[in-house]
């Protein structure tokens, strides 16, 4: 079995197109045609997917508690979890600097892919094929939702952290805005005192860089613990 025909399986979606395929995997750091727009479409069908999906297993939920659990499946975390589960990182085209770096483990790079697969498999075979995959990839997600169940975003969660040992809040700043007008991309960076490094991340709206960043930093927290 191919490499190709490997991942399909694991995907479960056979691809008429494959070069949609080959773009849903490629890194922005590999070439200029990569998985930026597929990313941005996918985002969209997976919110609006689970927000169906929601709806229709909490009929008495009100609109914030459905808000609530949607924003825990479709976080960045969730998606690298997703992308572990697909062996995502193994298929991934990166740039060498983010080969050099492990980019294939990032969650980052790692989340945005599984979105991008999401656009991919919309285009290649229409909504309810991409409706099929996000149930399936994201059972596990899916399964566990719950109207009791807290969950707090990142930003949130790094805020705490520092609060609970009077730490310095962070700052979030804006250091780059890019792309075209109805494609732009947004660079966030943040430091805070127990990290050494700033940390920095892009995505398609400043708040979802921001919320990158502080996963980023929590990470690093993690390992020092």
């Amino acid at each position: 079995m191919s490499k190709r025909s490997k991942l399909e399986a694991i995907l479960g979606h056979c691809f008429v197109d494959s070069d949609l395929l080959d773009m849903a995997l490629t890194h922005r750091s590999a070439t200029q045609a990569n998985n930026e727009r597929l990313e941005f479409l996918g985002d969209a069908i997976l919110g609006a997917e689970v927000a169906e999906f929601l709806y229709r297993q909490f009929p008495f939920a009100r609109e914030g508690e459905l808000s609530r659990m949607r924003s825990k499946i479709v976080r960045a975390e969730s998606l690298a979890s997703v992308a572990r589960r697909l062996n995502l990182g193994d298929y991934l085209a990166l740039g060498p600097g983010e080969t050099k770096s492990g980019g294939h483990r990032r969650a980052s790079i790692l989340g945005d892919a599984v979105e991008a697969l999401i656009g991919a498999v919309f285009l290649d075979g229409g909504s309810q094929t991409a409706k099929e995959s996000v149930l399936r990839w994201f059972a596990d997600e899916l399964s566990v939702a719950s109207l009791s169940e807290p969950v707090k975003d990142a930003k949130t969660q790094l805020q705490e952290w520092l609060q609970q040992r009077s730490k310095p809040l962070p700052h979030y700043q804006l250091v780059e805005v890019g792309g075209q007008a109805h494609q732009r991309v947004f660079t966030v960076s943040c430091r805070i005192d127990e990290v050494a490094n700033d940390m920095s991340a892009s995505a398609s709206s400043r708040r979802k860089a921001e919320q990158l960043v502080a996963e980023l930093l929590l990470e690093e927290l993690g390992k020092m613990r």
